[in-house]
Parts: structure tokens; C-alpha cells; sequence
């Protein structure tokens, strides 16, 4: 992913319709970390990290708006589409024999709403929604808005659901966003508390 997208991660090519339009965000938890530990081993296991969650996303329809280091931005033409890609991402990267124990493992955030199509990019508050969105989650773990929980909550296939994780305020924007967490059984279920504002400490009255 190169250039910057609302959380300083990655980029992708295409262009794409300005109409609303599911988005993911995917990024691995503690890239850095694994770098340090890794070594000259991180290029190629990242590049298997990438194939694995391309072959998802393809085989949903998705399409990559930018990529940048271990990120990604991928539009979809529907949201079921993007639930189903991104559950088929994460069974993916849970399956893979990562050497060492050490897995790269992904949050990813899902959102619908309205962008506007700038060359070979996406502009638009519901493009930073989202990226907000994946950043409050944990590896292993799929976030989604209430726009798309609307949208697919009777729609997913057998085996997925939905679990409420309730209202949180996230960074820069001005209003909670009430998150769910995409479950099936044979996807990662236990996380700490999301990453959001009222996760940060400080001594200020309520």
C-alpha cells in the first residue's frame, strides 16, 4: 500500500462507482512486532498473508482501492459479499501453518456508505468510518457498522450472525458508532475490549 489513507495504512487500484458501496479494511496486529521478531522472513510470509486475503476477496467480487504495507481498502458491490469475504479471509489466515506460532493475524472493519470516486481512490467521511472502524478491532476479529448490520443481518449465509458490541466513540469522528462482531463457530470469538475512546485512560469526569 503506498500513499495514506485516514489511519496512515494502505492503498489499492481501480476506480468505482459513486454510489453507496460496502467497504472493508483489513490490517495485521502487530506488523511491527513480527518484523522485529522475523526478520528476513517477514517479506514472504507477508506476501502470503496478501494471497490469502486476495483470494477471498476475489472470489467475492471485491475490489482493491489501495493497498498500503500490510493494509488493504477493498470496495464491494454488496455487503453480504464483503461479510462472506471477510469470514473466508479470516478462516483463511487462522488455517495457514504460520512457522513459529507467531500467525499474522488481521482486524478488519466493515461499513456502507457514500464516497465519491477520485482517480483510482475513494473520498469521503464513510471511507474514514470504516478505516476507524477495523482500527478498533483486534486481529482475528470482523467489526461492523450499523449500516451494515441492517443491510446483511438477515441476509448472511448458515453459520454467520451477528453479536452487539454496543455504542463506542471513535477517533475523529463526532458521533458513537454502534459496532457489531461477525461470529460463526469456527472463526476467532474471545477479544479484549475494542480499541476505542473509552478504552484510553484519563482522569477526566464522566
Amino acid at each position: 500500500m503506498s500513499s495514506h489513507h485516514p489511519t496512515g495504512g494502505p492503498r489499492w487500484t481501480q476506480s468505482f462507482p459513486a454510489v453507496p458501496s460496502p467497504s472493508s479494511f483489513t490490517d495485521i496486529e502487530g506488523s511491527t512486532r513480527l518484523l522485529q521478531t522475523l526478520g528476513t522472513r517477514y517479506p514472504d510470509l507477508l506476501e502470503e498473508h496478501r494471497r490469502l486475503i486476495r483470494e477471498a476477496i476475489r472470489a467475492q467480487d471485491g475490489c482493491e482501492v489501495n493497498t498500503e504495507g500490510d493494509s488493504f481498502f477493498v470496495a464491494f458491490t454488496g455487503a453480504v459479499r464483503a461479510a462472506v469475504a471477510a469470514a473466508e479471509a479470516q478462516r483463511a489466515l487462522e488455517g495457514f501453518p504460520w512457522p513459529g506460532g507467531l500467525p499474522f493475524r488481521a482486524r478488519m472493519g466493515l461499513h456502507t456508505g457514500d464516497a465519491v470516486p477520485v482517480g483510482h481512490d475513494y473520498v469521503g467521511l464513510d471511507v474514514h468510518r470504516a478505516a476507524r472502524i477495523c482500527a478498533a478491532g483486534h486481529g482475528g476479529q470482523i467489526l461492523v457498522s450499523q449500516a451494515t448490520k441492517e443491510i446483511i443481518e438477515h441476509a448472511l449465509p448458515a453459520g454467520l450472525g451477528l453479536r452487539d458490541l454496543g455504542a463506542h466513540r471513535l477517533k475523529d469522528l463526532s458521533k458513537p458508532e454502534r459496532l457489531f462482531q461477525l461470529v460463526a463457530p469456527d472463526l476467532p470469538d474471545a477479544f479484549p475490549p475494542l480499541r476505542t475512546l473509552e478504552a484510553i485512560p484519563n482522569n477526566l469526569p464522566i
